[in-house]
């Protein structure tokens, strides 16, 4: 018995080290063969951001850049973030401080408060949305693409594993064909 768990525990670390020898050597094998300087173009984007925050860790280095370069960026936040909380704070409370803290990033990335725009829909309910909740989205996403007429769009990944950011880039894909544009 003590053996089988001697050997148990010896192929866990074991199977820790081949983990961490794979990630490194893949980590060193994109640093240096694969990584590129990235290429910053000089066209109007278009962020789309589930919640409060996805928008800086997904492009913020990106919103900085091309905002360092005087390239307009616009951003659409799609929910209200309401349940990113400590069980503590009111979810209407939590709301407007997530609000609060998403134009105080975008100021620092140097977005105006002009350019930021806030549908407010439910935090967790864009997988989950009626037909004419559905489409009442799409139009106002399609009137906010058609004012501003973006060069470029960003959204999150398509299969990000989130319902609010897959559903974010599918709403963001009907609109872009619903716009026209």
């Amino acid at each position: 018995m003590k053996t089988r768990q001697i050997v148990s525990k010896l192929r866990g670390i074991f199977r820790a080290k081949i983990r961490s020898i794979n990630a490194d050597m893949l980590y060193h094998w994109i640093l240096y063969f694969k990584s590129q300087p990235i290429a910053v173009s000089q066209k109007s984007a278009m962020v789309f951001s589930p919640h409060q925050d996805d928008e800086t860790l997904g492009c913020g280095g990106m919103i900085a850049l091309k905002r360092s370069l005087g390239v307009t960026v616009e951003v659409v936040f799609l929910t209200d973030g309401r349940y990113g909380r400590p069980d503590w704070i009111k979810a209407e409370t939590i709301a407007e401080i997530r609000q609060r803290e998403a134009l105080n990033a975008l100021d620092i990335l140097r977005v105006a408060n002009s350019q930021t725009h806030f549908l407010n829909q439910i935090d967790g309910s864009l997988q989950y949305l009626l037909n004419d909740q559905r489409q009442h989205i799409i139009d106002q996403l399609a009137q906010r693409l058609r004012l501003f007429m973006p060069e470029e769009v960003y959204v999150p990944h398509r299969k990000d594993v989130h319902g609010d950011h897959e559903a974010t880039y599918q709403l963001v894909k009907e609109a872009i064909a619903a716009s026209g544009i």
